[in-house]
């Protein structure tokens, strides 16, 4: 296969995904934004000054974290998700495979949608793999059933019952035995003359469309556990290719000189062995994916690996993904996205390698590389595509999986309940992937408890409301809250999830007036009013509708009480605003926390 990583080897209940979109396309809209907290780091293997975002939660255990990187050749930024270690019941990583089936591909994002309602996600791309049939260029393995052999000179990810991550090697070695010797065989691949191939369910529906071939319905035939013999009963020969492939069974398909050996040894009613041997033996290991090359081993970056990978998929500066284990058994998923130099110039798999070992990692493996390297959380993307802007389709992916109760983060993280339209009613939504019986509970200041909710509910997606009173119908103190779901499922298993929030009345009422603003030397094209319900120190910035700061107007203490700022229509270095869409953004920070309001307006000359 001729990889190349410039190509995509590419209360109420709601059930549908797109109910869930508004409120994280938010979150994930600051993270790719905003760079919240910055410092200088030493990168001496790469001569890089970092900045690293606030840590965010993405789910019970699993944070995500984006890190800008300033190189010489440009800047380069790394998502990273740092999860506990798989136990194999609440937490699992695994492969999953586009489609259910080897054949076609699907993105990321739908891949993770399709196992939504079992299971809250975070993945990244996995193998690499050639766009047609979509099949992956080595292994893979799910439930201990082996679906497609390795690449024996590349580097495989084995994945333990336990959560260990084996990083090697492995040879594959396939046969088939009628009434005669053991033959070799290909498993679920693209067709090659002159060779047999075992096709299973994991393929597709049918068998590739062939002349020239001989092929054996296998109408039943055990899961195909590697190093072990499995034996199934022809049910019916073919003389061509596209035959349908039986759920539970296979067809075995020859080619060349190899039909005859199959008509003569394998007529209806004859039962065939087949033994698919990995070596190194994985037959424990419930789950494998193909990628490479290493790198990182025994906690150090690997330059070398001797792996069968051209000089561009080494060598050439771009997007790619890894997965790798801490010393202490915790996964970390990272992406280097690579879309434009002005954004991200991506990095060499060298590169890669050390900041893997940077962030602490004891063993770790690269996957597929280029347009087509992503992650994405529940059907979200957190990277940007490579490709003009557009997702681009996978083979499979390496899913970190959350079968607990889920809370989304909530609607506000600073709620303020306070009549003025903005913020006033908080909303709290959670998953359940099993009935449950829920808890939903919110605590805050002064040792202060409200039950929202305490029954049994449905699997899916859950939304709960809190006007911000007490249940006396009092208001609720200002300060952190914490709003937990805890969930009992029909399994007997406990979960629990938390969010932080703050309730904060110091501010409210922002206008701007007026609202279509005329800029002019010498006079006051705008004027802010809000009010203050407490003393706090207040920064008043004039933006563009995407953030970026022309002007601040204000930047001092302010006590309690109606507020004007006027802007006199000039930019930071003095210039007047040109036409265009602006808005104002209020800031107000004091012993409660911070909050801040944003009205917008337009300005003209």
């Amino acid at each position: 296969m001729a990889d190349s990583w410039q190509t995509p080897y590419t209360g109420s209940v709601s059930d549908t995904p797109g109910s869930r979109l508004p409120w994280f396309g938010v979150v994930v809209r600051s993270l790719l934004i905003a760079v919240a907290v910055a410092g200088l780091l030493a990168a001496a293997a790469r001569g890089a000054a970092s900045q690293i975002s606030a840590q965010s939660l993405l789910m019970p255990g699993v944070s995500y974290q984006r890190q800008v990187e300033f190189t010489p050749r440009g800047p380069v930024v790394l998502d990273v998700v740092t999860a506990p270690r798989p136990d194999g019941v609440l937490y699992t990583l695994a492969p999953a495979l586009s489609n259910y089936a080897i054949v076609g591909t699907e993105k990321l994002t739908d891949i993770e949608k399709d196992v939504s309602a079992t299971a809250t996600t975070v993945g990244v791309n996995g193998d690499f793999f050639t766009a047609s049939p979509g099949a992956p260029a080595g292994i893979l393995m799910r439930g201990g059933t082996l679906d497609s052999a390795p690449a024996a000179n590349r580097s495989s990810l084995g994945i333990g019952a336990d959560g260990t991550l084996t990083v090697a090697k492995v040879a594959f070695d396939g046969t088939w035995k009628g009434t005669d010797q053991r033959r070799q065989l290909d498993l679920n691949a693209k067709p090659v003359k002159g060779h047999t191939t075992l096709y299973t369910s994991s393929w597709g529906q049918v068998t590739p469309a062939e002349s020239g071939v001989v092929e054996a319905v296998i109408q039943s035939l055990p899961a195909t556990h590697p190093n072990a013999v499995v034996s199934g009963t022809v049910t019916q020969v073919v003389p061509q290719g596209g035959t349908p492939i039986p759920a539970g069974g296979a067809v075995l398909v020859a080619r060349g000189t190899q039909a005859p050996h199959l008509t003569a040894e394998a007529p209806v009613g004859t039962s065939v062995q087949f033994r698919l041997t990995l070596t190194p033996n994985w037959s424990s290991l419930p789950y494998a994916i193909g990628g490479g090359p290493l790198l990182v081993a025994g906690g150090k970056a690997v330059f070398r690996t001797n792996e069968a990978f051209g000089a561009p998929i080494l060598n050439d500066r771009g997007a790619r993904s890894a997965v790798g284990q801490l010393s202490d058994g915790r996964i970390l998923l990272v992406t280097v996205e690579g879309a434009t130099p002005a954004y991200s110039v991506g990095m060499t798999n060298f590169e890669l390698a050390v900041a893997m070992q940077q962030l602490g990692a004891v063993n770790a493996m690269a996957l597929g590389n280029g347009n087509a390297a992503a992650m994405a959380f529940d059907g979200t993307l957190l990277t940007q595509p490579s490709a003009k802007g557009v997702e681009q389709p996978l083979s499979d992916a390496l899913l970190y999986a959350y079968t607990g109760v889920y809370a989304a983060p909530p609607s506000a993280s600073v709620f303020s309940p306070n009549g003025d339209g903005a913020d006033d009613t908080q909303t709290f939504t959670y998953k359940l992937v099993r009935p449950s019986q829920v808890a939903a509970t919110l605590a805050g200041p002064g040792g202060i408890n409200l039950v929202l909710a305490a029954d049994s509910e449905a699997a899916g997606w859950h939304t709960l409301q809190w006007a911000g009173t007490t249940v006396s119908g009092t208001a609720a103190p200002e300060g952190n809250w914490t709003f937990q779901v805890t969930g009992v499922d029909d399994q007997r298993r406990t979960t629990t999830a938390t969010r932080q929030f703050s309730l904060n009345d110091t501010l409210f009422g922002l206008a701007v007036n007026p609202v279509a603003a005329r800029v002019a030397a010498g006079t006051t094209a705008a004027t802010a009013t809000f009010q203050l319900v407490h003393p706090a120190t207040v920064t008043a910035t004039v933006e563009t509708r995407t953030g970026i700061v022309i002007a601040t107007p204000f930047l001092g203490k302010l006590n309690p009480g109606p507020q004007q700022i006027p802007w006199d229509g000039r930019t930071g270095t003095g210039s007047l605003a040109f036409t265009g869409a602006y808005q104002v953004r209020i800031v107000a920070t004091n012993s409660i926390g911070t909050v801040s309001l944003v009205a917008p307006f337009t300005a003209r000359r």
